[in-house]
């Protein structure tokens, strides 16, 4: 009788350890197309940075970028920074700028092209530790000359604020991500272009707001994640086996 109910529960931890592998090694299987993805990302980002600038998009064709297709590509144009309110975006670092350490903040800006259409710009880093909204203003001042420049930099796409962001203190005009369309409707700029300008250059003769350009290192774990699971699932099964010899040869 013993012998006959423990056929069935052998049978149904078969089961469920089959089920259990085969979930864990589609992880590991993840992993590496996830790995492949994040190669291929990394290799697109590399061309783009290393681009020479082209010209901004006309605004009849802002519409068709996308972030997959477009993000970080290198872009020049004329335009003159708009005398309105500017927005800061705190930061405690940067993982794509090299050269920026420590708390501050983004100073972003409206600049008109030419033919009258708006684009948001980071105009670059102001060393803010305690976000300062009369620093800023001092650094963003010597930007507004009403006169036309020429600006190089990268395309970039707004952020969405994940549920542990602080929201955005609107009287300080400081923001936590970088949604310049949440800025551009709180403060009054217009219709911007779907994208944001993260400047290289010109720099400011005293360096602040400090522009530069961008270095893009991404994370690639995804080979050591992979064995991870893949171990996992040689486990479980192992774990398995022992345990069912030990089932038919009780000591």
């Amino acid at each position: 009788m013993n012998e006959t109910a423990r056929k069935p529960r052998v049978a149904g931890f078969a089961l469920f350890t089959l089920f259990l592998a085969a979930v864990l090694v589609a992880l590991g299987v993840w992993q590496l197309q996830r790995r492949v993805a994040k190669h291929q990302l990394i290799a697109a980002l590399t061309e783009r940075l290393a681009a020479a600038p082209v010209a901004l998009p006309p605004p009849s064709q802002w519409s068709t970028l996308t972030p997959e297709r477009d993000e970080f590509r290198r872009v020049t144009f004329s335009a003159t920074y708009e005398s309105r309110l500017d927005a800061m975006v705190y930061s405690s670092g940067s993982a794509i700028r090299s050269d920026i350490s420590g708390p501050g903040t983004w100073a972003f800006l409206p600049a008109r092209l030419p033919g009258g259409d708006m684009v948001a710009v980071n105009a670059g880093f102001v060393p803010n530790t305690q976000q300062d909204r009369a620093l800023q203003d001092r650094a963003v001042a010597r930007l507004i000359t009403n006169k036309p420049a020429m600006l190089t930099g990268y395309v970039r796409f707004p952020e969405t604020a994940s549920v542990l962001m602080p929201d955005a203190e609107r009287d300080k005009r400081l923001w936590f991500t970088r949604d310049h369309l949440a800025m551009s409707r709180a403060l009054g700029w217009g219709t911007v272009a779907p994208f944001y300008i993260d400047l290289e250059r010109p720099v400011p003769e005293n360096g602040i707001p400090r522009p530069g350009p961008l270095d893009v290192h991404l994370k690639d774990d995804h080979l050591q994640y992979a064995i991870t699971w893949f171990a996992l699932a040689g486990a479980v099964l192992i774990a398995f086996g022992v345990w069912a010899r030990g089932r038919r040869h009780p000591t």
